[in-house]
């Protein structure tokens, strides 16, 4: 896997193609990569004491590594193969 930790990605497909983030993990094992701010879910929590009140969480969730690119600093992809 030549995507890791902290690396700058596109997202290919998807509910959010075209969008840019950093890699927040990376999970090897299976070939994917959480990424910031994108393919984003809402859990909802029950609240764990009495009177506290239960809430929404909102977290990225996993995106398979064939799904993203990796790109430079300044934010354009990088090419694989120039002739």
């Amino acid at each position: 896997m030549n995507i890791k930790k902290g690396d700058i990605v596109k997202i290919l497909v998807g509910k959010d193609k075209g969008k840019t983030g950093k890699v927040l993990k990376a999970i090897p094992k299976d070939g994917r990569v959480v990424v910031e701010g994108a393919n984003m879910a809402k859990k909802h929590m029950r609240p764990k004491r009495e009177g506290e009140k239960g809430e929404i969480i909102e977290f990225a969730r996993s995106i398979h590594i064939s799904n993203v690119q990796k790109t430079g600093e300044d934010k354009k992809p990088k090419e694989k193969h120039r002739k």
